[in-house]
This record gives structure tokens, C-alpha cells and sequence, in this order.
């Protein structure tokens, strides 16, 4: 197997628990734990009523659970459903080199195959596969050499969740490269429903992970596929990515483990408000001025930045246009000194002094040449007085470098656990599992906790 596309495969399927570092396994379930949470809270959107409807009629059999709900549905079902909720709040934790939320597509595929599978899946076998996943689609985005063109963590996502299935399934290399290539023939998403601020963004999400258990299903079949359907002339790297460099990101591969590198989301907007959030918080903490103080909020930083969420405050956005909009982030960061998921549903969404406040904020580009940097970023605060306030941010909250404590963490998975669709039993038998996740015979205890009580 000499090839790119044949080596990330082989990665793939030679994944082990003995192989992770403490760091990587400590990681897993952190992320495992938070995935859960924004999950189960996303599962009470509005828009999630609509897509159960749709979902329901593509066949028969309730097989898989639904986060949050008593509701089962076939596997391909419930995964579409569950990995939507998972990014439908922007609320889920990222890989910010790579640009995607690589859990989002991965573990509602892998909870959903534990949970069919005849034999227990340990807590191990689990991790292990989580590690491929991540590594798998993180290594495909940071081989990017150009902006977002196609919703990245939907596209990309995608061979990271057949990845992590692949290994779960025990699939050897050229099975996994075959999965990879069945993959390539379902891929999709573009950033044409970020642009419109569209729930259609989520739900690629949820199509792509869908895909991953048809591609593996094929590869497991024996029906023929491609042998390079990463690098190939019309593979996804130059079809969906044009400039890219896989085999440097491939470096490392197996000593250091993508998962380490995960970021939190401590907001549920996108990633791209967050340095505008925790810059308006701390020069508020800092100098103590009111909301009717300000007269203008400039965020400065890289293209990326103002690609994703440079967007104009609305008197009636959608959701997720809102999500994804700096102005109207900030506007209620001003008025509630927080940011919630409820600020993105119902009246608050076209709250009069929202709209008026987030007129107040701009952005503008510096001369980053990385199209997919986040930082650095400045936040500068102008007060009706004339008094000129900054703050620079060279990491994120939340980021490796900046990581989020475990009280914060768990803040963050209780609040989520209470925006279920349906009214769930305490958090904390879900939280000591994942936490000796490792000591685990039997993945199938997890699953059973994300349903509500009886």
C-alpha cells in the first residue's frame, strides 16, 4: 500500500487503545462527555420536530436511540438525527487548525453501530475508534491549503466517522480505503446554507455521518470502489480543497494524536464570535460600562474570521444565521453579561434592543495571509465619553493552550443536559461512566443514559 489515501487507511484501521497516549485517552473522554451533552440539548430545537417527521418516513424498524428522547429509528435514521443535534447550537467542540467538528459526524455513527453490534463494545474499543476518526478527518482538514469553500466539518467529517467505524468493525487497510471510496461517491455540503445562516448547515452534518454507514456497509460487502479517492485526479483533496498537502499532515501520525488538539466551545455561537465574546466580557469586567455606554464595538482579525461571521444584525434572523452573526452575539453579550442557547430561540431572537444594539458592532480584516486562522484578534470597545478600550487575543478560550477547567467543563454539560427534549434522570451516573470510560465491558450503559427516565 503505497499510497497517501492507502497509508491514512492503514492508520485507520491499525488503531489501538494501547497505542494512546494518556493525553489522547484523557481527551476522548472529555469530548466523548461533551458531544453527549450538546447533543441531548439540541435535541429540543425547534427545527428538530420537522426533520423527525422527514426522517421517519425512509423506513421501518427502531433499532437506535434518539438523544434525549424515548424515541428509537433505524440506524441511518437516528444517526442523521443525532449527529444534527450535535452541531445544530454551534455549540460542539472543534478542531480550529483543521477548521471542522470532528465528533459531530463521529460518535453518533459509533454509539449507534454499539449499539447494534451482537457482541458488548468495550469502553476501549470505543476510544480507540474515536482516535482514528478524529485523526482521520483532522489530518484530511489540515491538509487544506485554501479557505472554506464546502462546509468542511460535514465533508471532511464524514471519512473521520468511516474511519471510526471502520475501526470498530475491525476492517482491515484496504477495506477502510475501499469505505473511504464509497464515501467520496455520497460526500457533500457546502457553505452556501452557512452563508444563508441555514439549519441546512447542521443537517449535512447528519447526511454525511448517515453516509459513513452506507460506505462501510459496502466496503464490508465487497462491492468494488476506488483506490484513491483522497489524492485522485478527481478525488476529494483536489475537487473539494484544490491547493492541498496531505502528506505533511499526515507527519506524526500515531505519536501524536489529533483528539489532544480538540477545543471546547465555551459559547454556543460559532467559533469565530468567541474572541469578540471573551474580549466584550473582560474589558466590561475591567472597566464596568453599561450597554447604553458604548457607541461602537470594532472586532479586528484574520479573513477567516470576517468570512464566517461577518454578517449584518437582523431585525428577524433565522437561528442559525444569528449563531453565526458577531453583531448579534455581542448585542446580547451587552445586555445579559453571558451568552445561552435560549437567546437563539423564540422572542429572543427579535428582541428590539438586540437589533439596536448589535448596529453598534464591526468588523474588519488584518493582514493574516493564513486562510484558516482564527487568531489573533482584537476587540476594541469605544465609549459615548470617548474613552478607548482594548483587548488582544493571541489563543481562544477553551483551545489547547488555553484549555477550559473541569468545573467549567461539567457547568457547561449540567446546562446542556437541562435543554433536553424530554425530561432526563440525574447526569451524574453518565458522567462517572465516561469518566472510567477506559474500565468500561460495555458501551451499551452509555446509551442507555442518554435516554430520558422512566
Amino acid at each position: 500500500m503505497s499510497s497517501l489515501d492507502a497509508k491514512l487507511a492503514q492508520h485507520a484501521a491499525g488503531v489501538r487503545f494501547e497505542h494512546l497516549s494518556p493525553q489522547a485517552i484523557e481527551a476522548a473522554k472529555i469530548f466523548l462527555l461533551d458531544s453527549i451533552g450538546v447533543g441531548v440539548a439540541g435535541g429540543s430545537t425547534p427545527e428538530v420536530t420537522p426533520l423527525l417527521s422527514a426522517v421517519s418516513q425512509w423506513g421501518e424498524g427502531a433499532k437506535v436511540s434518539l438523544w434525549g428522547r424515548r424515541a428509537k429509528l433505524t440506524a441511518s435514521q437516528a444517526v442523521l438525527v443525532n449527529a444534527y443535534q450535535v452541531h445544530c447550537q454551534e455549540f460542539d467542540c472543534l478542531h480550529e487548525g483543521a477548521v471542522l467538528h470532528a465528533m459531530a459526524t463521529l460518535l453518533p455513527v459509533l454509539l449507534a453501530e454499539a449499539q447494534q453490534m451482537r457482541s458488548p463494545v468495550t469502553g476501549r474499543a470505543l476510544l480507540a475508534a474515536l482516535a482514528a476518526g478524529v485523526d482521520v478527518s483532522c489530518t484530511i482538514g489540515m491538509a487544506s491549503k485554501l479557505g472554506l469553500r464546502f462546509f468542511r466539518p460535514a465533508a471532511s467529517g464524514g471519512f473521520g466517522a468511516v474511519a471510526g467505524l471502520a475501526n470498530l468493525r475491525g476492517f482491515d487497510a484496504p477495506t477502510t480505503l475501499a469505505a473511504f471510496g464509497h464515501q467520496l461517491a455520497q460526500v457533500s455540503g457546502t457553505m452556501q446554507a452557512h452563508t444563508e445562516g441555514s439549519v441546512v448547515l447542521p443537517l449535512q452534518i447528519g447526511v454525511n455521518a448517515r453516509a459513513a454507514f452506507q460506505s462501510c456497509d459496502l466496503a464490508q460487502s465487497d462491492f468494488p470502489s476506488l483506490q484513491t479517492p483522497l489524492t485522485g485526479r478527481f478525488g476529494y483533496l483536489p475537487m473539494f480543497e484544490s491547493e492541498w498537502d496531505l502528506e505533511s499532515a499526515m507527519q506524526g501520525l500515531g505519536e501524536r494524536w489529533r483528539l489532544t488538539e480538540l477545543s471546547h466551545k465555551p459559547y454556543p455561537s460559532g467559533r469565530a464570535t468567541h474572541g469578540g465574546i471573551e474580549g466584550l466580557s473582560i474589558l466590561r469586567q475591567q472597566a464596568n460600562f453599561a450597554a447604553s455606554d458604548v457607541a461602537e464595538i470594532v472586532v479586528t482579525g484574520p479573513s477567516l474570521l470576517n468570512h464566517l461571521v461577518n454578517r449584518p444584525g437582523l431585525e428577524q434572523p433565522t437561528p442559525n444565521y444569528a449563531r453565526l452573526c458577531m453583531p448579534f452575539v455581542l448585542a446580547k453579550v451587552l445586555q445579559h453579561g453571558a451568552l445561552d442557547p435560549m437567546h437563539f430561540r423564540s422572542d429572543a431572537l427579535t428582541d428590539p434592543e438586540t437589533y439596536a444594539l448589535s448596529l453598534k458592532v464591526r468588523m474588519e480584516k488584518d493582514d493574516n495571509p493564513n486562510p484558516n486562522a482564527l487568531v489573533p484578534q482584537r476587540v476594541t470597545v469605544r465609549l459615548k465619553d470617548g474613552t478607548v478600550l482594548q483587548h488582544a487575543i493571541d489563543a481562544m478560550l477553551a483551545s489547547p493552550k488555553r484549555p477550559l477547567s473541569r468545573e467549567a467543563q461539567l457547568s457547561k454539560f449540567h446546562r446542556c443536559w437541562a435543554l433536553s427534549a424530554e425530561s432526563m434522570g440525574s447526569p451524574e451516573p453518565l458522567i462517572a461512566l465516561v469518566e472510567s470510560f477506559e474500565h468500561c465491558t460495555d458501551a451499551g450503559q452509555l446509551i442507555s443514559l442518554l435516554s430520558p427516565a422512566v
